[in-house]
């Protein structure tokens, strides 16, 4: 596959880049251990056009394509996973969301504050008991005149502690079968009834805040509803898709700066009367790291050039989002293993970023869809397309 860039997305992968390595990159490790938000730099993201880069221009984003994203995706995480989470989180689940199925009151109100960075935005799908089995959620929302009244126990929400709005997932009819009865919900955070819980202490993206949010009579408008009452599921499902873009993004910017690591450290340790670059034992992890990073990297774009061509066809692209995610993360806890290997001791040291990237691969594993349910996607889109 011959991928040429246009300026444009050249133009953001390096704006991106010059600001992951001069703003993100020194501050990292600090709120990493302090598993602290970091506003100042989530500010800046917004104010550089990186929280909505998919959004059109109208509605506050920049207006760029899907393939933009990735490789601006790819640079933050080179510089730190947890803020490619919260880019993440904001471009693929919460602003795609809004952008594909909101009514034009609602891109208006809801989708151009989170594209300009004014606002985060989050995506509350999980529950305590409905994880990969999100068709199995309890949250409920009632009907009740122009409202419905939400009840139910959120989990595992990315940004929760600091969304401003939300979008919601529950179900409307209980009588039917359960990939029917959901509905998609705009949530206002600020609102009586909704409680966010303390943030979930991780083993990685630590600066990416997660927790519990509970819904106590939360009355939420039927103007808020997004898209038809009972498509709530095909709503969650899309906007996955779109999710899994950007989480492969994510791994493949943690591969190669784990790579990029572990190139320099080879070159500069030395040990059996040379630099260890020249052993063969780490030629080879480091051919094998490399050579996973490319498939990977063709993996992630060949998906973010199809969604972007469904816009204009309307084929699908799941598969292809599946497979790019599958790919990815597990090229990047390969690829992170490998490093702290190559680094030895110093690999198992907070001094060097190297056990945090082994940190931060591992959730690329899992949101978004575990590896195991990738697989399911990719077998039952292979068997479909050979009826």
């Amino acid at each position: 596959m011959n991928i040429e860039l246009t300026q444009e997305q050249r133009m953001i992968r390096d704006l991106a880049r010059d600001f992951a390595q001069n703003e993100i990159a020194p501050v990292a490790a600090k709120y990493d251990e302090a598993g602290e938000f970091p506003w100042e730099t989530v500010k800046q993201m917004g104010k550089l056009g990186l929280m909505g880069i998919m959004v059109p221009e109208e509605y506050g984003g920049a207006g760029l394509d899907t393939l933009s994203y990735v490789l601006a995706m790819e640079e933050i995480c080179k510089a730190d996973a947890a803020h490619g989470t919260i880019m993440s989180v904001n471009n693929s689940l919460y602003c795609e969301g809004i952008l594909q199925f909101g009514t034009e009151e609602q891109k208006r109100k809801y989708l151009v504050p989170v594209a300009t960075g004014e606002w985060v935005g989050a995506y509350s799908l999980t529950e305590p008991e409905s994880g990969s089995d999100s068709a199995a959620l309890k949250t409920r929302a009632e009907r009740q005149g122009d409202v419905y009244v939400i009840n139910g126990r959120k989990s595992w929400v990315t940004n929760g502690p600091v969304a401003n709005a939300l979008i919601l997932f529950a179900r409307t009819n209980p009588d039917l079968p359960k990939h029917k009865g959901i509905s998609a919900f705009i949530i206002e955070t600020d609102k009586p009834g909704f409680t966010a819980g303390k943030p979930e202490h991780k083993l990685g993206v630590r600066a990416s805040v997660t927790c519990e949010c509970t819904y106590e009579n939360y009355e939420c408008p039927a103007e808020n509803r997004l898209g038809e009452e009972g498509e709530g599921f095909k709503i969650a499902m899309t906007i996955l898709d779109n999710g899994r873009i950007g989480i492969a993004a994510q791994a493949l910017g943690i591969a190669q700066a784990a790579f990029e690591a572990s190139v320099k450290w080879a070159k500069e340790r030395h040990a059996f009367g040379g630099p260890i670059a020249n052993l063969q034992a780490i030629q080879f992890k480091l051919a094998d790291m490399a050579t996973r990073i490319e498939a990977a990297r063709l993996l992630v774009y060949q998906a973010a050039i199809a969604k972007d061509r469904a816009k204009q066809t309307g084929e699908r692209y799941t598969k292809l989002a599946s497979m790019a995610k599958l790919y990815a993360s597990e090229t990047a806890m390969f690829v992170t293993h490998q490093a702290v290997q190559i680094h030895g001791g110093m690999g198992y040291s907070k001094e060097l970023p190297v056990e945090r990237y082994f940190r931060d691969a591992k959730i690329t594993e899992i949101y978004e869809g575990t590896s195991e349910i990738q697989r399911l996607v990719i077998a039952r889109n292979i068997l479909r397309e050979q009826l």
